[in-house]
């Protein structure tokens, strides 16, 4: 009948080649075998576009980050058997931040492997002691999430704009942020930061990391940075609370992306800060971001030999480090 597809004669039959619909899936198929990693989203035949965990070499794919074939069995180790590979991989690298920060912008699967287990296996193994301060009672969370403090152990935010209580003079330019080799954190060193009402705060600060001055009789710039513990329950956010104080407006946290507070602003920068610092009183500046990050700012002195020898005494200014991390190698 006219308007109907035409039949192939008896004792004929048509060649699969010529089917495009079977062409189509048979070139899918060769393209899976070729290449099992291959994103197959957009084929509706592909098992990785839905979630399976059957047996017999099916792949899986509904968790984040499953990229591996699995062989099959019971279905408890969904989403952690390849974060179990690649968390070997990498321990095998010795956590190096770098390969981990290549790793996450591979995918976006990749990225939420890293931010929910890599990232913390990285901190845990460069800075243990501060690791487990920052999380009492063994917690898995911690504020900004486990990439941002990563992310506060290794990278100097430099000072890539003036503030208010901060400026820049005219012939010294910006100072852009970068990878730090070696960082000192310490929580001896953090009391320093903490007003008199808020010494029941525990805070990890870096010692400055120096940025030279084109000229000799310039000051170098001093950079720090550090992280409060359960900054959600902490007495300088409930003091900051409690005065009001205004989040700044053009000023927001190099590490979460948060707004922050000006301890300047709030009165909450005591003198044995600019001593721990090494700085003159009021040649500095930090903020607190609304998940406990701190960063800041200051101009460092240039101090004679007697002068670097000198103990001056403070409530954060021991000579007792016992209780400090030590030194946090990128």
């Amino acid at each position: 009948m006219p308007g109907l597809p035409t039949q192939p004669p008896a004792g004929q039959r048509q060649h699969p080649r010529s089917d495009p619909i079977q062409r189509t899936t048979r070139q899918a198929m060769i393209e899976r075998t070729r290449n099992p990693f291959a994103s197959t989203s957009g084929d509706p035949s592909s098992s990785r576009s839905r979630s399976t965990t059957g047996s017999g070499g099916a792949v899986y794919g509904g968790t984040a980050g499953a990229v591996f074939p699995r062989g099959g069995g019971s279905d408890d180790y969904t989403g952690l058997q390849d974060e179990r590979v690649l968390m070997l991989v990498f321990r095998s690298l010795n956590w190096d931040p770098h390969l981990v920060c290549v790793a996450a912008c591979v995918s976006r699967r990749l990225r939420a492997v890293a931010n929910r287990v890599l990232w913390r296996e990285v901190c845990i193994s460069r800075a243990p002691r501060m690791v487990s301060d920052l999380t009492p009672g063994g917690a898995t969370r911690i504020g900004g999430g486990w990439h941002t403090l990563a992310k506060l152990l290794f990278f100097c935010c430099g000072c890539a704009a003036p503030t208010r209580f901060f400026p820049l003079p005219e012939r010294r330019h910006p100072t852009p942020g970068h990878f730090a080799p070696v960082s000192r954190f310490s929580r001896t060193s953090g009391r320093s930061f903490l007003a008199r009402r808020c010494w029941g705060d525990l805070l990890y600060v870096s010692d400055p990391c120096e940025h030279r001055a084109g000229s000799p009789s310039d000051e170098d710039l001093g950079a720090y940075r550090g992280v409060f513990r359960g900054f959600m329950r902490s007495r300088t956010r409930a003091y900051l609370i409690g005065r009001q104080a205004e989040l700044e407006s053009r000023v927001r946290c190099p590490y979460c992306g948060a707004r922050v507070w000006s301890m300047t602003a709030a009165g909450l920068v005591p003198r044995s800060a600019s001593r721990r610092l090494g700085s003159h009183e009021g040649d500095l500046e930090y903020f607190v971001c609304v998940n406990g990050h701190l960063h800041g700012f200051c101009w460092l002195a240039h101090l004679s030999s007697s002068e670097d020898d000198e103990d001056e005494g403070g409530p954060g200014d021991s000579d007792d480090d016992e209780d400090d991390d030590g030194h946090v190698a990128c």
